[in-house]
């Protein structure tokens, strides 16, 4: 009998020790490598911003006035960095092509069926509420009026938040519509939407903001009034 009640202990403490690490693992190490790989992300797109800027400045005043191509965007590569003051003057995170599980490891993702960056229809992102860097774990402080500024390198965007925090359920598919509806928003413009999930250690719900472009500006004109402390 003895033996039986010191192997069920034995075997609950190592039960107990798993899934302490597993917490761990969950609340610690996924925010550390998420730390890690969205940095890289954002030094990545600095790189190629600043080589593309080196490039049109060596092709003359002409060349760097002419509009760029827009870049196509590539499933899990980083194409912009968001910033939300709301969130903290240093809370920064990339943004990159496609909501695959793989992708939002990495950072915010961007819903491929939806509008690009300052275009007309919904530029829609999605992000982690908590685990892998916990993105977007202060989101219900989000109101309207906030702003939420991005750029792809040569242009920032100043987009300023209309309605949200919104609570639906995940197939709520139309938040994301090129007018979502229950943004209030009623004719075609240039939208923003943010998703996360709801509750914090959940994902029963979703949460939601729409917001409007409200301003754009070239890079070379400095940071935009939001991002000025």
């Amino acid at each position: 009998m003895r033996v039986i009640v010191r192997t069920v202990s034995e075997l609950c403490i190592t039960v107990g020790a798993l899934i302490v690490l597993f917490v761990l693992y969950v609340l610690f190490w996924t925010g550390v490598k998420a730390d890690g790989v969205m940095d890289d992300q954002i030094a990545q797109l600095q790189r190629e911003w600043s080589r593309g800027a080196a490039q049109r400045s060596a092709a003359g005043p002409g060349a760097s006035a002419s509009p760029r191509k827009p870049a196509p965007y590539h499933y899990g590569k980083p194409f912009a960095i968001m910033y939300i003051p709301r969130l903290g003057f240093t809370w920064n995170k990339p943004v990159l092509e496609g909501t695959g599980t793989d992708v939002l490891k990495k950072g915010l993702a961007h819903y491929a069926r939806t509008a690009r960056l300052g275009q007309e229809g919904d530029f829609a992102v999605a992000g982690h509420r908590r685990t892998y860097g916990d993105p977007f774990k202060d989101f219900p402080e989000l109101r309207p009026g906030d702003a939420v500024v991005l750029t792809d390198g040569t242009t920032w965007f100043t987009y300023r938040i209309d309605k949200g925090p919104y609570k639906t359920v995940p197939t709520d598919v139309e938040v994301i519509d090129p007018v979502p509806r229950k943004s209030g928003y009623t004719r075609p413009g240039r939208y923003l939407t943010l998703t996360t999930c709801d509750p914090e250690w959940g994902h029963s719900h979703r949460l939601i903001v729409w917001a409007h472009l409200d301003s754009t500006q070239p890079v070379e004109a400095g940071k935009p009034k939001a991002l000025r402390r």
